[in-house]
């Protein structure tokens, strides 16, 4: 009984597991796509790109600068191994993405302007909270 019990116990754990590895790693291939999308907005310097920055009353010149920001901190989610700098990659993603919703509303836009920031915040947190143990800062 007490076996069977362990047994049990054992196999919701290991399916608890695997479901938390999956969505962790759905969340960060989201995460890392979203960013790759924007890095390579911001690094051609897209229109849409450059009309928002300039709406918020930002100089265009910083599209460049995230956009490196942004291919770097993909990479350093992505590689296994370097704890610090992944705690630093999703600290500048938060503050990226925190940043850009706090200007959004701000200036006054609607909704719909911060659902997409909102989405990939999420991915983000999400990505960062189901992280395995081999990925965290110890």
């Amino acid at each position: 009984m007490f076996t069977l019990m362990l047994e049990r116990i054992e196999k919701l754990f290991k399916r608890n597991v695997m479901y938390t590895i999956f969505v962790y790693w759905i969340s960060t291939l989201l995460l890392v796509l979203c960013l790759a999308i924007g890095a390579v907005l911001d690094l051609g310097q897209a229109s849409s790109v450059l009309e928002s920055l300039s709406h918020l009353g930002y100089p265009k010149f910083l599209a460049p600068i995230l956009g490196v920001w942004k291919v770097l901190g993909s990479i350093a989610i992505l590689i296994p191994g370097f704890q610090r700098l992944k705690e630093w990659a999703y600290a500048g993603v938060f503050f990226d993405l925190s940043g850009a919703f706090l200007s959004h509303v701000i200036v006054g836009d609607e909704f719909r302007e911060l659902v997409p920031i909102i989405a990939i915040l999420g991915f983000a947190l999400i990505s960062w909270a189901t992280r395995p143990i081999t990925r965290r800062l110890q």
